[in-house]
C-alpha cells in the first residue's frame, strides 16, 4: 500500500494529549500507528485483517525507533473487539468506505477500500466497547460518507467534538472530513484545511501540520 494523504492527515491531525494507550483499526502497513508513536510515548496496538499488509506493518514496526511500544494483531476488528480486555484512551481509523460499489480485482485493495469487511456500524460498536470513558475516537472519511457515519456514531452514544473539512485544492469542494468523537457531551468545533494552493503547491497550513513527517518541509 502506498503512503496516502488520508493516512498522513489523520496521523498528524489526531490530538494525543492524555493518550497512554492507542488502538489503530485497519492499520494497513502501519503508517498511522508509526506517526502516532513518533508523536507520543503511548503504547499502540494495531489491528489489520489482511495478512500481507500485517506482515509489512510488523516489519515496519520492528525497524522503527518505537518497536517496543507497537503491537500488531493480524485479526478482523470484530473478533478483536469481542476478545480484547483492554480499553484505550484513543482509537483511530482510516476505515474502508466504498459501499455497494464495483470492487477492484486486487484482493488486498478490495479489503482496504470496501466496507463489506468492516461496516461503519461494526467499527463504531467496536470502538464503543473498547474506548475509555474519557477517550477519543478519530476517523477520516470522504465528505459524502460523513452524514451516515455521524448518525451511526450518535446512535451508539458518541458526541462529535471536532470536524475538519479537507479541501484538496484552493477553489475545490471538501473531499475528506476529519472527525473527533467522544463519549463526553459537547458541541463540535469546525475548521478547514486546504492541502494545495491554486498553483498546486502545498499550503503553509498543510506544511505546518505534517512537517514532522516530510523532510522536504
Amino acid at each position: 500500500m502506498k503512503v496516502g494523504t488520508d493516512g498522513v492527515l489523520l496521523g498528524a491531525w489526531t490530538p494525543l494529549d492524555g493518550a497512554c494507550r492507542i488502538l489503530d483499526v485497519g492499520t494497513g502497513t502501519g503508517l498511522i500507528a508509526l506517526m502516532l508513536a513518533q508523536r507520543s510515548e503511548a503504547r499502540i496496538d494495531a489491528v489489520e485483517i489482511d495478512l500481507a499488509a500485517s506482515m509489512e506493518a510488523r516489519y515496519n514496526f520492528e525497524q522503527s525507533a518505537w518497536s517496543e511500544r507497537l503491537t500488531l494483531f493480524n485479526v478482523d476488528f470484530q473478533q478483536f473487539a469481542c476478545s480484547s480486555e483492554n480499553t484505550y484512551d484513543l482509537i483511530v481509523s482510516n476505515p474502508p468506505f466504498f459501499v455497494n460499489s464495483l470492487k477492484t480485482s486486487n484482493a488486498a485493495l478490495a479489503v482496504a477500500r470496501h466496507n463489506d469487511w468492516l461496516s461503519f456500524s461494526q467499527l463504531i460498536s467496536g470502538a464503543r466497547k473498547l474506548l475509555g470513558s474519557s477517550g477519543r475516537f478519530c476517523v477520516i472519511l470522504p465528505s459524502s460518507s460523513f452524514p451516515e457515519f455521524k448518525e451511526c456514531a450518535r446512535l451508539a452514544g458518541f458526541y462529535l467534538h471536532r470536524i475538519t473539512s479537507v479541501i484538496p485544492k484552493t477553489g475545490k469542494a471538501s473531499k475528506r472530513i476529519l472527525m473527533e468523537f467522544s463519549l463526553l457531551t459537547g458541541y463540535p468545533s469546525e475548521d478547514e484545511l486546504t492541502v494545495l494552493d491554486s498553483e498546486g503547491r502545498y499550503t503553509e497550513d498543510y506544511k505546518m501540520l505534517t512537517a514532522s513527517f516530510y523532510p522536504a518541509f
